[in-house]
């Protein structure tokens, strides 16, 4: 015996295939969107704490710190480090402006705090507690060879508390503590870890070893 199959049946059976079809269709964009979501939520939940309380990235601009950086090289700063450890002479620091804290200096430290940074004939002394009548400043590793230190009119600072002598390695063509002084603690933004372009002078650098 043969059941007829009428086209009304025919007409049913596909509308509901055609309804499943768009329902399951329906519940994989609804799951695709969903996984999007996820990976933007756990993406930003890594990213965002890194970015704003372990490195940023910082643009050198201007030729203030040559021959250690160039302009338009992008470098990683290390923002952590100072959480747990105080800055150290030889550290190349990001920092605010102290007379305008909307714009970022880089230099290198020079003097730390309760010391005295004096500068004679081109050349940068220190006198603290372990050299009270002072010492010569040997920074030929990353200084040009045939490089001087101006004092631009004031030979001597004192450095106070909390405060830290700074100056750019392109000593001729640098604003830094010489004209706007020692730099408070907590203008200081971190210091520079990675050179990370151009690509092929990727640099992890490390504090030089003074004569101190």
């Amino acid at each position: 015996m043969f059941k007829r199959f009428s086209k009304k049946n025919a007409n049913d059976q596909f509308e509901w295939e055609t309804r499943s079809t768009y329902d399951s269709l329906g519940r994989t964009v609804v799951e695709f969107v969903v996984e999007i979501f996820k990976v933007v939520v756990i993406s930003l939940a890594i990213i965002i704490p890194i970015r704003y309380f372990l490195i940023q990235p910082f643009y050198v601009k201007g030729a203030s710190m040559e021959p250690s950086f160039h302009d338009h090289e992008y470098l990683i700063i290390n923002e952590i480090s100072y959480r747990f450890n105080e800055p150290q002479r030889g550290d190349i620091v990001v920092f605010r402006f102290p007379q305008n804290p909307r714009q970022y200096f880089i230099k290198r430290i020079i003097g730390l705090p309760g010391e005295k940074v004096k500068i004679k004939e081109g050349q940068v002394y220190i006198y603290n507690e372990e050299n009270p009548n002072g010492i010569l400043l040997d920074e030929e590793i990353y200084l040009f060879n045939d490089i001087e230190t101006p004092n631009l009119g004031k030979p001597d600072w004192i450095v106070g508390q909390d405060e830290y002598f700074v100056l750019g390695d392109n000593r001729e063509a640098s604003m830094d503590s010489r004209q706007f002084g020692p730099v408070p603690r907590r203008l200081i933004v971190g210091k520079a870890w990675v050179r990370g372009w151009p690509f092929d002078k990727i640099t992890v650098f490390e504090n030089p070893d003074y004569n101190l």
